[in-house]
């Protein structure tokens, strides 16, 4: 289980090196060597979402996305507990919402024949993994939940790891 969680972030970590040396590259040839990189906008646009939906992944696991601490850092452990099992139980809800609606525009770009503007490359590979980043996330959200209930242990040795 800990290594499938290791693979989904570094693939979310391989995807920011994508995304940054598509950018650095199509910026030092445009500037140094006035030649455009063809569809170095697309490629950009793509893969940032990608990323977006491969970083949900990894940070909804670990719990390092953006939360409001206010009434849960003035309970005791238990409400503190509950209040965490039933914020990942909502997330699983629209993380699982998203990834069936993101499904529909796979499918739909590929039946629609979308391609890039340059290249003319069909774009619904891009969606199909970001959609398989989205599937992460539902995966590892269900696993937290899982933890959270029954094995909260093993989070509270993560979340002091990593801070």
């Amino acid at each position: 289980m800990d290594r499938c969680i290791d693979t989904i972030e570094w693939v979310a970590a391989f995807f920011v090196g994508i995304v940054a040396a598509n950018i650095f590259l199509a910026v030092l040839l445009r500037n140094l060597f006035a030649v455009a990189l063809p569809d170095a906008f697309d490629f950009g646009r793509l893969l940032l979402g990608i990323l977006i939906f491969w970083g949900i992944a990894a940070t909804s696991y670990r719990g390092g996305h953006i939360t409001v601490d206010l009434v849960w850092a003035n309970v005791g452990p238990r409400w503190q507990r509950s209040i965490d099992v039933f914020a990942t139980l909502v997330l699983l809800f629209v993380v699982s919402v998203q990834t069936y609606t993101l499904f529909d525009k796979v499918r739909g770009t590929y039946h629609d024949n979308v391609l890039t503007f340059d290249l003319r490359l069909p774009t619904w590979p891009f969606f199909a993994v970001a959609w398989a980043g989205d599937v992460s996330a539902v995966l590892l959200i269900a696993i937290r939940t899982w933890r959270l209930i029954f094995q909260p242990e093993k989070l509270a040795g993560e979340t002091a790891a990593v801070e």
